[in-house]
């Protein structure tokens, strides 16, 4: 199979997907003929193909997928100007202290915050699949351990923690999320959770194609 007919297949394949690939899974399009290095190869070449128009390919946590680019996102609201639900400060303060804080307790958590966290917030963001139980910390009462998932990674266009904006060495040294002002003055903390977890999974102010 030549690459034209290839990079016609994964390109028709991730079209048509409602979730992000895995390189693992694209190779199943051709019954494993193709290695997952010559799948990588093409699937760069797809993403110069479509620099160009308003879509774009990119690689999350859990794959390859297309979606839409950020400049698109004025223009596909009118096709549906309702708004989706915002998410509470209290929310995204948690879910802010789990992503960088990971794992943590939910007596951590409290004690950050300075207050209670309420249970429906924690279940708000494990039905949302952003967070989710990994273990149990050895100390009296075995409390739940929390952290992130590749949905929550997948929905802000990331591929990993590590692409979460980095806190300046100051504020690292007295403790990441030790306060919530710490939360406060990092504005490009407050953007990425506040435009891109309010939007619903539509990373960077794009939206994710579908085959529907």
């Amino acid at each position: 199979m030549n690459s034209v007919d290839a990079k016609r297949i994964l390109e028709t394949a991730l079209i048509c997907a409602s979730q992000p690939v895995s390189v693992r899974d694209l190779r199943m399009l051709f019954n494993d003929m193709l290695g997952a290095d010559s799948i990588k190869a093409l699937l760069q070449e797809l993403q110069q193909d479509w620099m160009q128009k308003g879509v774009e390919l990119v690689c999350v946590a859990s794959g390859w997928r297309f979606q839409s680019r950020p400049e698109m996102r004025e223009y596909l609201d009118r096709l549906h100007p309702e708004k989706p639900p915002r998410y509470t400060r209290a929310t995204l303060e948690t879910l802010a202290i789990i992503a960088y804080r990971q794992p943590v307790t939910r007596g951590d958590i409290e004690d950050i915050r300075g207050v209670t966290v309420n249970s429906l917030i924690i279940k708000q963001l494990e039905d949302r699949g952003w967070v989710e139980v990994i273990g149990h910390r050895e100390t009296v009462g075995r409390p739940a351990l929390f952290a992130t998932t590749r949905q929550f990674l997948d929905d802000l266009g990331l591929q990993s923690l590590n692409q979460l904006p980095m806190l300046d060495d100051t504020r690292a040294q007295a403790g990441v999320m030790q306060s919530l002002g710490a939360l406060e003055e990092a504005p490009v903390v407050g953007e990425l959770f506040e435009t891109s977890l309010n939007e619903q999974g539509a990373p960077s102010g794009g939206t994710a194609l579908s085959h529907e």
